[in-house]
């Protein structure tokens, strides 16, 4: 099978079309024929990506972990899934991702696709939805009537948030460029600041929660914009390796979740939130995908495997 490995370091990144063996699920694995994978260009500077489970360096690994398809194959010690079940979802950082014709993944990271969606839609959906999704609701415990601060309000994760957090009935705020203002403004934002005129913490000073999308100065600005009790989460990056304990306590790394998916497909079927694509490329497109500093419209890039 075609698949793309990734070769080089965090710093000088290269992808690689090889062919090689399609991958057997062991018990309790799954084989999904992938239709479409999303593109997140930050997962080139995860630890995962260039190093194992156990710690050592790891090279080739194929990127893209959020996936849409079909199952192809199933190991032994599942019973709930089918051959052609039509499913979305991700799989662990430390495997070989769907950047691939087929990847591999667990019943418990998958679930039913959006019936609304196709393959490419629902491909852009895993990461994005779960990380908004644990964002507002696990980590920020955002209750109806509360103020949240989106920061990155056109991008991946921030359309899910902007959406998620104006169905629990929360104030939403976000920052994105002028250019982004009336879309989203359509997500739900009720304030939208544009980040390039004004500062954040100047506008919004009693945020029940910030949800950091963005990192560096903006992460560390946050703080100023929360009310006392306020919190901040970040998935930036940037905050990971710091000893910045305000850092340790706001960095949070997605999990896979089957009934949080199942709750994002629910919400999408009903027609509550709607998923958002930048561009849609051919597999053979990847390194343009992964590379390209591009970027016409919000939403996510998404490689189309099956046409």
């Amino acid at each position: 099978m075609q698949a793309f490995r990734l070769y080089g370091s965090s710093e000088h990144p290269s992808l690689q079309s090889v062919e090689v063996p399609v991958p057997k699920p062991a018990a309790n694995e799954v084989r999904i024929q992938v239709h479409a994978t999303a593109v997140t260009p930050d997962e080139f500077a995860w630890y995962p990506t260039w190093h194992t489970a156990e710690g050592a360096p790891r090279s080739g690994a194929v990127p893209g972990h959020e996936f849409s398809g079909l199952v192809e194959a199933v190991g032994a010690g599942l019973s709930d899934l089918q051959k052609g079940d039509a499913v979305y979802g991700l799989n662990s950082w430390f495997s070989e991702g769907a950047a691939a014709e087929y990847c591999l993944t667990t019943a418990a990271e998958i679930a039913p696709k959006p019936k609304t969606l196709s393959h490419v839609e629902a491909a852009a959906v895993p990461i994005s939805g779960l990380t908004a999704w644990q964002a507002l609701f696990d980590r920020g415990h955002l209750t109806p009537g509360q103020k949240v601060l989106i920061h990155g309000g056109a991008g991946g994760v921030g359309t899910f948030a902007i959406q998620l957090a104006a169905w629990k009935g929360a104030f939403v705020v976000t920052t994105v460029s002028e250019a982004n203002t009336d879309f989203v403004r359509g997500l739900g934002a009720n304030q939208v600041i544009d980040y390039r005129k004004a500062k954040f913490e100047e506008e919004v000073q009693d945020a029940d929660l910030v949800v950091d999308l963005v990192g560096g100065d903006t992460f560390r600005r946050s703080f100023a914009a929360i009310k006392p009790g306020g919190k901040v989460v970040t998935v930036a990056t940037s905050s990971e390796s710091t000893d910045d304990p305000k850092a340790k306590a706001a960095f949070f790394i997605v999990e896979p979740n089957r009934q949080q998916l199942i709750d994002l497909a629910g919400l999408i079927d009903s027609g509550a939130i709607r998923t958002t694509i930048n561009q849609v490329l051919p597999l053979e497109a990847a390194t343009e995908a992964y590379f390209s500093t591009k970027k016409s419209r919000p939403g996510k890039t998404v490689l189309q495997v099956v046409a």
